[in-house]
C-alpha cells in the first residue's frame, strides 16, 4: 500500500513530521534540563546583550518549567500542522523567519537583560500566519480554504492571543508573542511562489 501524497507530491506524513519532530526537540531539552546540573534556560534571548543573540535561535527550545512547556505544545502542535500543510520545506522556512524576526524585535523592545525562553514566539508566529495566509496569492481554491482554517483558527486561539499581547501577566513577554505574530505575518509573503499551494 502507498502513502497518500498531497499535490505537491510530499507525503502527509513528510509534511506533519517537521512540526512532531520540533515539539519532541524542545521536550527532550527540557528532560534534560531537568537532569542535568544548571540551567539551560540561560542560553535564551537575554535582550541589548550582544552575547545573548544566540538565544534567537535556542530561545524557542527553552521553557522556564514543564508547565510552561506543556502550555506551549497544544497549540504549538495544531498551529505548526497548519503550517506544514504546506510543505516541510515552507515550515522550517516560516519557522526560521518568525524566530529571526521574533528574536530580534524581541530583543531590541525588551527592557536590557531581560531574559525570555519558550515557544509562544512560534506559537504566535504560527498564528500569524495562518491568518495572514488568507491574503498571499494563489489559487481560488486555495484561498477559501486558508480562509475557512483562519476563522476556525481564529475561534479556537483568538482571544488567548489578544490577551497574550495586550494584557500579558507580569513575567509573561508579550514582545515575543507580539513580533512573533509579525514575524509569522511576514513570512506569509517571503518566498512565495505565486499560485502554488507549497
Amino acid at each position: 500500500m502507498t502513502t497518500p501524497r498531497t499535490p505537491a507530491g510530499q507525503s502527509a506524513v513528510a509534511r506533519f513530521a517537521s512540526p512532531v519532530i520540533l515539539l519532541a526537540l524542545m521536550w527532550a531539552v527540557q528532560l534534560a534540563d531537568a537532569v542535568l546540573p544548571g540551567s539551560f534556560t540561560g542560553f535564551g534571548l537575554r535582550s541589548w546583550d550582544l552575547s545573548g543573540l544566540g538565544g534567537v535561535v535556542l530561545s524557542p527550545l527553552l521553557h522556564a518549567s514543564w508547565a510552561h512547556l506543556v502550555a506551549n505544545s497544544v497549540p504549538f502542535l495544531v498551529l505548526g500542522c497548519l503550517v506544514a500543510i504546506e510543505g516541510a520545506a515552507r515550515f522550517w522556512l516560516v519557522t526560521a523567519i518568525i524566530a529571526l524576526v521574533g528574536g530580534v524585535g524581541t530583543w531590541l523592545v525588551n527592557a536590557p537583560g531581560t531574559l525570555t525562553v519558550g515557544a509562544s514566539v512560534l506559537v504566535f508566529g504560527y498564528f500569524g500566519y495562518v491568518v495572514m495566509r488568507v491574503f498571499a496569492p494563489g489559487r481560488v481554491a486555495h484561498r477559501i480554504g486558508y480562509a475557512l482554517i483562519a476563522v476556525a483558527v481564529i475561534a479556537l486561539y483568538g482571544a488567548a492571543m489578544f490577551i497574550g499581547v495586550f494584557g500579558a501577566a507580569d513575567g509573561v513577554s508579550w514582545q515575543a508573542h507580539l513580533f512573533g505574530a509579525i514575524g509569522g505575518g511576514l513570512a506569509v509573503f517571503i518566498g512565495r511562489s505565486s499560485g502554488r499551494w507549497t
